[in-house]
């Protein structure tokens, strides 16, 4: 259903049972930036009412899941630990050109959206089945089925504002060099690394 090319390495989830805490850290954190990213689409396209409205909505559900995690955090005895750079976010967005006309600008992020909650859907999915904290499995099992609806809906919105055959060429264009990156990671206790 994500159409993802390259599935994560199952053993991904011994590091993450190693290293709980470093991995709650980055969770809240992805959370974070999945509510910042809602809010400069707002801010950069403020025209496309249908978007505003379902990014307001999102902002208000990244950021309860931040809330979520961060009280898990707490829960542990443990505080928030700083943020780190995302590799996979950052490698990713060097796949489109900069530039080009505001519609193009928006359905490349709306992709690099789509793909990032495709990939996060996949690794909760992974949490979920095989974490030995079975509340913690649960946590992402129910975390996952938000991940997948936000990613059905980022890749809607590019295809409902861009050229559906476009659209659909950069998508699959996107997934394989997605599948290039994560040939080199799946090796850290970060959701995306």
């Amino acid at each position: 259903m994500l159409g993802l090319k390259l599935p994560t390495d199952p053993r991904w989830v011994n590091i993450v049972e190693k290293n709980i805490e470093d991995i709650l850290t980055d969770h809240a954190y992805c959370e974070q930036k999945a509510a910042s990213t809602a809010i400069s689409l707002i801010v950069s396209f403020p025209e496309y009412t249908e978007l505003v409205q379902e990014m307001i909505a999102l902002v208000k559900e990244e950021i309860s899941h931040f809330k979520m995690v961060h009280d898990r955090i707490l829960a542990q005895g443990w505080t928030l630990g700083r943020d780190r750079k995302d590799d996979y976010v950052i490698k990713l967005i060097t796949f489109f050109p900069k530039g080009g006309s505001r519609t193009t600008q928006l359905v490349h992020r709306l992709l690099y959206a789509a793909l990032i909650e495709a990939r996060s859907c996949e690794r909760f999915r992974l949490l979920s089945e095989a974490l030995e904290d079975k509340e913690l499995a649960e946590f992402y099992r129910k975390l996952m089925v938000s991940e997948a609806n936000h990613y059905t809906m980022f890749l809607g919105f590019a295809r409902q504002y861009g050229n559906r055959e476009e659209v659909d060429k950069k998508w699959n264009d996107l997934l394989e060099f997605e599948a290039e990156i994560m040939k080199n990671l799946g090796t850290s206790e970060t959701i995306h690394g």
